[in-house]
């Protein structure tokens, strides 16, 4: 009886706010909720306020239409400023006011996202799209990346690391639809030749970083002509380029352009020293 007394006073002391937030309330009962009882409680207390806060921040999918016919811009933004784990969004909702000032900033923190549902967002620009990766996405083909060429013209940034079906044509095609192009990844794909590093170096003039890591059939004439054509090149990957050597990456480095292979006498020093322990001094200016 004692027992079950002091139980019930547990009880009548234990209050919602009092439970782990991220552990319990967050991941294992507002989930169930609708999003707009949740904001709702927001008005209840500065705690409860809080509690929601740090639920928005933690919220794996976003619909505002749980929250009603309409959500003030206002509250779309303040809902998601701060979540960066979002894998569902949808904006369809919010289709007669939302721009790309709304919801660039939210994809851009986002970088988990899988599904994006903008039905009716006649006020989204396809021209604000200048930065995307699609690293290890094996499904982009030729196809895929003409099509992006068409639209995104002002793109500026893109990493198509491991896309292993894209061929020459495919990203010769874009650098001429892309002159904007500050930094291009189409490392890992065995099929990009001199053909693409000489196309990209001609169109993308801009041109700031180029990721080539693993593209076995890169050669020496291909980074002699982006040395001459891209002046404002600043960072060049090459390792595992067999066929690059230090006759064309000279003139690069002559350029303080930042590359990740190391110049031959520095590779055998850095072996030098692996082998016997040390390195003997060597003055590298002569």
């Amino acid at each position: 009886a004692i027992q079950d007394v002091d139980e019930c006073e547990f009880c009548d002391r234990c209050q919602l706010l009092d439970l782990p937030w991220e552990d319990v309330l967050v991941t294992h009962v507002f989930c169930y909720l609708p999003l707009r009882h949740l904001v709702s409680l927001q008005c209840v207390s500065k705690s409860f306020r809080s509690l929601i806060q740090v639920y928005l921040a933690n919220c794996r999918k976003f619909d505002p239409v749980q929250t009603g016919p309409h959500i003030p811009k206002e509250a779309f933004c303040s809902m998601l400023r701060h979540n960066q784990v979002l894998h569902h969004l949808c904006v369809s909702n919010c289709s007669d006011w939302i721009t790309d000032k709304e919801l660039l900033p939210v994809i851009g923190q986002n970088q988990h996202l899988l599904r994006v549902d903008m039905r009716g967002c006649v006020h989204l620009s396809r021209h604000a799209l200048v930065h995307l990766s699609l690293a290890h996405c094996e499904w982009v083909d030729s196809l895929a990346l003409r099509s992006l060429a068409d639209h995104c013209s002002d793109l500026r940034s893109l990493d198509v690391t491991a896309c292993r079906q894209l061929k020459d044509e495919a990203v010769c095609y874009l650098a001429g639809k892309c002159p904007a192009l500050r930094s291009l990844s189409v490392a890992v794909n065995a099929n990009i030749t001199d053909t693409t590093v000489e196309e990209v170096a001609k169109k993308c003039r801009e041109l700031e970083k180029l990721d080539l890591t693993g593209c076995l059939r890169v050669r020496n004439e291909a980074i002699r002509t982006l040395a001459e054509y891209c002046p404002k090149l600043q960072s060049l990957k090459v390792n595992h380029c067999h066929n690059v050597t230090e006759s064309s990456l000279g003139v690069l480095r002559r350029r303080n352009v930042e590359i990740d292979v190391e110049p031959p006498l520095q590779r055998a020093l850095v072996l030098l020293q692996d082998v016997v322990g040390f390195a003997p001094f060597i003055n590298l200016q002569i």
